[in-house]
């Protein structure tokens, strides 16, 4: 039996790694651990103010090579900008999809607008940005993508919420897609987190006042995990063991006592990651 390429490690000094919403919450704690460890990042989010400044506090800290793409990727503009960028240098070894929005309204109240864009960064993005990285890493056979999706895509736990069936479809995608990318040496893997220390919450209008703090992780614990899940060639990290517990839940618990639990916490304002 032929033995499985070994994937390169993502602790490796020098490489280049690419992390979309890269100014805050999961995207920052990737920036800051990656640097850490002594990679170069390419760091992609839409305000180029808050990007610059999170670069040269990179730099100046760390000594990595930073750059800045300026992107929104709800837009095929700003998708094809970053596949430009990962055919243009094939070294970048590490593609992080962090990127991603929840609306503040039910479906119901919905327009097809804001359906749209949910699917465009949420879905869309993450398969072009991961398809334009498989290819030059299945040729290279090495490297990693991190589909960041959410615990919430194990079930549907907010009545009206598309968010949590976009997030099902990166965890199944990123389950498939590994699978395939694995004998290239080339390793695909879902983070699911569940309630994170980060801005997502309050920018997307969701009043988590009512949450115990024992449910909350911080973002640089989930970017641990999810580091150490990959390592282990994993193809769906869920950092915790009470998230563990959570999604075993979701999967097997009945789907009326789903329902009975099921609520709604969004308010009135609502934006997203990056």
């Amino acid at each position: 039996m032929t033995p499985e390429p070994v994937p390169s490690d993502p602790s490796d000094v020098g490489r280049w790694a690419l992390i979309t919403g890269a100014t805050a919450g999961i995207g920052a704690a990737f920036a800051q651990r990656l640097a850490t460890d002594g990679w170069h990042l390419v760091l992609v989010a839409r305000d180029r103010t808050r990007l610059a400044a999170q670069a040269a506090e990179l730099t100046g800290r760390y000594g990595v090579q930073t750059e800045v793409l300026t992107a929104d990727l709800s837009t095929d503009d700003g998708c094809e900008l970053v596949e430009e960028r990962l055919a243009a240098d094939p070294s970048v070894e590490l593609l992080v999809n962090n990127a991603g929005i929840s609306l503040n309204t039910s479906f119901l109240r919905s327009s097809v607008a804001d359906e749209t864009r949910l699917l465009q960064l949420n879905v869309h993005a993450v398969m072009r940005l991961t398809l334009a990285a498989l290819k030059m890493m299945t040729e290279r056979r090495s490297g990693a993508v991190i589909n960041v999706s959410s615990v919430a895509g194990f079930g549907a736990l907010m009545p009206g919420s598309t968010y949590s069936a976009s997030k099902a479809w990166v965890i199944n995608f990123s389950e498939s897609v590994g699978q395939a990318a694995r004998p290239f040496g080339v390793r695909v893997m879902a983070l699911c987190p569940g309630y994170t220390r980060t801005e997502f919450h309050q920018r997307a209008g969701i009043d988590m006042s009512k949450t115990p703090e024992w449910m909350w992780l911080s973002a640089p614990a989930v970017v641990d995990d999810a580091l150490r899940d990959l390592g282990k060639g994993k193809f769906i990290s869920v950092p915790s063991w009470k998230y563990k517990l959570a999604v075993v839940g979701l999967r097997h618990a009945p789907r009326r006592l789903l329902e009975l639990v099921a609520r709604d916490t969004r308010g009135r304002i609502g934006r997203d990651r990056g």
